[in-house]
């Protein structure tokens, strides 16, 4: 019989990318299983387009009252196993009452929150490896799966989204286009704009590429403000959701960023990277293909994982457009020829 598990993995938009091998190895171990996700309302579209995926079980986090129902809903299928793969104690929490049978998680030391520990019938160890996404992938070894893949069973959708953006590049000429994503939820992981204006001026005189740039809620004046530093060579991005984005970065020559969710979603599909680290350690966090680049200020930063500096001036301001064009350079150097 096939079995019925669950993944919680609520969020942050990254984090939800960094799981994804963790459910097609278990679609790939089991074809015929239900394999659900519990997903905070804010980032589950993009489990849209992952089609291992049963089905979505989603609750909005800013309104807990959505919980009760959820709790119902997952407590019907009674499941096989629960997997915890954010470590914290909402989400332990929500494994151990969907009433499944086994209830996984990480052992207390790789545990953001240790009092999750508590909720789990059974723990993986990581062990040594620092990157999440082969944290992640150790859970595998409790349903007696061995092998590790970094893999993403995303379903690209086709997107209008790309459409201004591949009518300009024809009708300069260019040779594709870069996307730029300047934005960050965290102020401490923001790389100044009119450097980002600077890297876009110089990417189309230098590549002969148009610098797209990227914007969420709340961004839409960063993204102007870059275009704007650029003296008016690069574009502002139409309005994207999670499919646009994924259309844009597939086709993408590049992709410039620092540490937030739609560098992730870029990586997972392939594109070009250079990505930009502050307080958080691109080790644990960053790009996982060897050709792309993370310029990083970790080592000399003094709030690690944190949302606001301690000093008056971001660890991440210490990198240069120098720094950036170099790394441009390298990972333009050993990208694939695009189709």
């Amino acid at each position: 019989m096939s079995p019925k598990i669950l993944l919680v993995r609520l969020g942050a938009l990254g984090d939800i990318v960094h799981a994804l091998p963790v459910a097609a190895a278990l679609r790939e171990r089991y074809p015929d299983a239900q394999i659900d996700w519990l997903v905070d309302a804010r980032h589950a579209s993009l489990l849209d387009v992952v089609p291992v995926i049963s089905r979505r079980v989603v609750v909005d986090s800013r309104r807990w009252g959505t919980a009760l129902g959820a709790l119902r809903s997952l407590r019907r299928e009674r499941y096989d196993a629960a997997v915890d793969l954010q470590g914290l104690v909402k989400s332990a929490a929500f494994a151990r009452m969907s009433g499944a049978a086994r209830v996984i998680g990480f052992a207390r030391a790789h545990l953001r929150e240790k009092m999750a520990a508590g909720f789990y019938s059974e723990a993986c160890d990581p062990g040594d490896g620092r990157h999440v996404i082969d944290k992640n992938l150790s859970v595998l070894g409790l349903f007696g799966i061995a092998e590790r893949r970094r893999q993403f069973p995303i379903a690209v959708p086709e997107s209008a989204a790309c459409e201004p953006v591949i009518e300009r590049v024809q009708r300069d000429g260019l040779r594709g286009y870069a996307l730029i994503n300047p934005g960050a939820a965290w102020p401490t992981k923001r790389w100044p704009p009119e450097r980002f204006g600077e890297i876009a001026s110089l990417l189309s005189a230098l590549d002969r590429l148009l610098p797209v740039v990227l914007w969420g809620p709340g961004e839409q004046a960063i993204a102007i403000g870059v275009v704007e530093a650029s003296g008016g060579t690069a574009m502002v991005a139409p309005q994207t959701g999670i499919g646009d984005l994924l259309a844009l970065a597939r086709g993408a020559r590049l992709m410039l960023s620092g540490d937030t969710g739609p560098l992730h979603l870029a990586a997972a599909v392939g594109a070009p990277v250079v990505a930009l680290f502050g307080p958080t350690d691109p080790a644990r966090n960053g790009p996982w293909d060897a050709s792309d680049v993370s310029l990083s200020r970790f080592a000399d930063c003094v709030c690690h994982y944190e949302r606001r500096c301690r000093r008056t001036r971001g660890c991440i301001e210490d990198v240069t457009v120098e720094d950036v064009r170099a790394a441009i350079d390298r990972r333009l150097a050993t990208a694939k020829p695009h189709a």
